[in-house]
């Protein structure tokens, strides 16, 4: 193995570790519920502090990145994640788990927003696509990983075993990254932390007020936080729009491969990870398996992104990352539309269809979207650049659980449907056809996003270097 191999080999176990720690939660939420003896409403915040750490920070990390140096950024943040992950394990309440998790998330964030860029450092130019197929086959295929993981070691041994396996890997994959990646360059860059916090709050209230109505029904002072944090987000455009180097660089898409390729990541997470979180409700709480064999069904479709995705990277060099990408766009709305055929009763082998088709999608078009993505970033702005990346893929991340719990709990009594989440309820009767109708409609409505994201990564057009190189320059 040479030396780029190794590089590859670090990043892509950095990538699917912290792809899979954003979903692993997932399948062990019955037994961190009752062991912590914890509510759904509080539980949930174990996966959304993740993804909302991982959001807001990944593309200041990435800058921070590029001003000190790529490769010390990464190293610290594998070693932090994996002492949060051992932290987590140990916890003795909820409040601690949620507390340790927005550690662990922000040593995710150090990996992700770094792992990119180091990437496009070390391979050239006709080679990205090949390179970004290992990345993005740990993070498709991690996210499944994680659900499957979560399943099964939950099962198994308990949920504190979903953090210690990070442990033993996590100081493996630290000492390789300390003699592999040696990634040195460095740039100078501003911080926009304002915007970070910003962006931070008004997240938080959005996500804090739709689970809150998703757990207590719709009150008169409900309401007030998500308008808070609509009217912090329109601040932070507007501060955006006036910072040299903001958070989000909206003058980045101005660049038509950029402007389609960044919403396309968004649409493609939010509605992936959405689909993830409903298939498991359905399998848990309406069919009824355990945590293990619901992991068994959506193995299938993890294999098939882990396996394809370098492949279908070659694949993206050759033929161009718009026709690739759309294809595997396609191919997660045919998996939607497999899904939509469920009822309470279906074949397994439904599901098993419907994974797979997931799993072509995840191969095609991460790959091919992320080389489209960092092959318009100039050397100093890769960090930044793919810490956008990683941002918008995590807003949209975040976005899905918080709208999936809030569409489907709203076909049934409240308090049933969080104990479907939990996975402490098996429906029955007029109750079943009831939330399964919640599902369907949740399932529409990813649908539609997946449509969406199909004609913006088709919109793209052509790769063709524009003046709009990456993050705006300074001055």
């Amino acid at each position: 193995m040479n030396h780029d191999s190794k590089v590859l080999a670090v990043l892509m176990l950095a990538t699917i570790m912290s792809a899979a720690d954003s979903t692993v939660v997932l399948l062990a939420f019955p037994d961190i519920t009752q062991t912590l003896g914890t509510n759904v409403s509080s539980s949930i915040w174990t996966i959304l502090v993740y993804m909302l750490v991982t959001a807001v920070m990944t593309t200041q990390l990435g800058k921070i990145g590029d001003i000190f140096g790529r490769a010390k950024i990464f190293n610290a943040g594998f070693a932090i994640f994996t002492a949060a992950s051992a932290l987590c394990g140990a916890s003795p309440d909820i409040n601690y788990l949620i507390g340790f998790r927005i550690l662990q998330g922000i040593g995710a964030a150090m990996l992700l927003a770094n792992s990119g860029a180091i990437v496009a450092d070390t391979f050239p130019k006709e080679r990205l696509g090949r390179a970004y197929g290992f990345i993005a086959s740990g993070w498709g295929g991690g996210t499944l990983l994680g659900i499957i993981l979560g399943g099964t070691l939950t099962t198994l041994f308990g949920w504190r075993y979903i953090f210690y396996i990070n442990v033993p890997i996590g100081i493996i994959a630290v000492l390789l990254g300390i003699r592999y990646i040696k990634s040195k360059q460095t740039h100078r860059h501003k911080l926009d932390l304002s915007g970070m916090l910003l962006l931070g709050i008004a997240l938080t209230l959005i996500s804090y007020d739709a689970i809150s109505v998703a757990d207590q029904g719709l009150a008169l002072s409900d309401g007030i936080p998500i308008i808070a944090g609509i009217l912090l987000a329109a601040l932070f455009i507007w501060k955006e729009r006036r910072t040299k180097e903001p958070l989000i660089d909206l003058n980045v898409f101005r660049d038509r491969v950029l402007r389609f390729s960044l919403l396309a990541a968004m649409f493609v997470s939010l509605s992936s990870f959405s689909v993830f979180f409903l298939i498991t409700l359905y399998l848990q709480g309406i069919v009824g398996l355990t945590p293990l064999n619901a992991a068994l069904l959506l193995a299938p479709g993890a294999l098939i992104g882990l396996v394809l995705s370098p492949r279908m990277g070659r694949l993206s060099d050759r033929a161009g990352a718009r026709l690739v990408a759309t294809i595997g766009v396609a191919a997660f709305a045919i998996a939607i539309l497999v899904y939509l055929t469920l009822e309470a009763n279906s074949s397994p082998y439904i599901v098993i269809f419907a994974t797979i088709a997931s799993g072509f999608g995840t191969a095609l078009f991460y790959p091919a979207n992320n080389a489209a993505v960092m092959s318009h970033a100039q050397a100093a702005y890769r960090g930044s650049m793919n810490g956008l990346l990683r941002t918008m893929v995590n807003i949209g991340g975040l976005l899905s659980y918080v709208v999936s719990i809030y569409i489907a709990s709203t076909s049934i009594p409240r308090q049933i449907a969080f104990q479907v989440f939990v996975g402490t309820t098996k429906l029955l009767g007029g109750l079943t056809a009831q939330f399964m109708n919640g599902i369907h409609t949740a399932l529409i409505g990813m649908l539609i996003l997946v449509i969406a994201a199909a004609a913006l990564s088709f919109a793209r057009g052509k790769l063709a270097r524009s003046r709009w190189y990456g993050i705006r320059r300074p001055g």
